[in-house]
């Protein structure tokens, strides 16, 4: 009895999972990272992500780092776009770092809500 209501639970949880999955557009792939909205982050975003995270991440692999380190991204996101000054070299605009700060809370967001208190 008590096992048919424990593999109820993990059976909501995981269903909950894959609709937030689903529903942000977020999908793992072993080769590549994590795609979201088509984005294959790893191959796009990754030295945006170096140059945000003052190269403390260098891919989106690891969403509990991603998770920690958020605050300086977004913190360097919100300076460059109140400043307008934005560093070319990554190729930053105010449209593709509000674009990165959405992809980095949907990430964040999964983390918190889905992984976190699996560990």
């Amino acid at each position: 009895m008590l096992n048919k209501l424990t593999g109820l639970f993990k059976n909501k949880a995981q269903a909950e999972e894959e609709a937030y999955l689903e529903a942000h557009q977020i999908q793992w792939n072993a080769e590549q990272g994590y795609i979201v909205e088509g984005i294959v982050l790893n191959k796009t975003l990754a030295e945006r992500l170096n140059y945000l995270s003052n190269r403390r991440m260098q891919q989106f692999d690891d969403l509990a780092q991603l998770y920690s380190t958020a605050m300086i991204i977004n913190e360097k996101i919100d300076l460059e776009i109140a400043q307008q000054r934005f560093n070319e070299m990554v190729g930053n605009t105010e449209e593709n770092l509000l674009e990165f700060k959405a992809i980095v809370k949907k990430l964040n967001d999964y983390y918190r809500l889905f992984l976190r208190d699996k560990k």
